[in-house]
């Protein structure tokens, strides 16, 4: 059994993608582990919340996948689309090193792939008009 990580696409209207920087020097969506109890919408909300300080709410399933955070150690990966709920202020909690944002024809190179892949699955199919 593996853990459960949910993450989010939050695509700005400028079509950036928010990044955040972890400790082993990888961008990454935000998001993380769901809880006991907890549903995908309110496990984004909660992470976006902690992770960054905006609100958010999930708009649509983008992805899944199986992702190898380290030799041997793997996570279930659930991606969806966010739609942002007021203001874009984002604030760098303890978990991150740093949050920006990317255009998306301009991705890190230590953004991992199925990162990047949910990304574009998301501004391809389901970027809001």
């Amino acid at each position: 059994m593996f853990p459960v990580s949910i993450k989010g696409v939050l695509i700005l209207p400028t079509d950036d993608v928010v990044l955040a920087l972890n400790d082993r020097n990888e961008w990454e969506l935000p998001g993380g582990r769901i809880e006991i109890g907890e549903s995908s919408n309110g496990c984004l909300a909660r992470e976006f919340k902690e992770e960054l300080g905006i609100d958010v709410e999930a708009v649509n399933l983008v992805d899944t996948y199986l992702f190898e955070v380290m030799p041997d150690k793997h996570v279930f990966v659930v991606t969806y689309s966010c739609r942002l709920i007021g203001q874009f202020n984002p604030v760098v909690s303890h978990e991150h090193r740093k949050i920006a944002t990317f255009p998306i024809n301009d991705l890190p190179d230590n953004l991992p792939i199925g990162y990047a892949n949910s990304i574009q699955n998301v501004f391809e199919e389901f970027k809001p008009i």
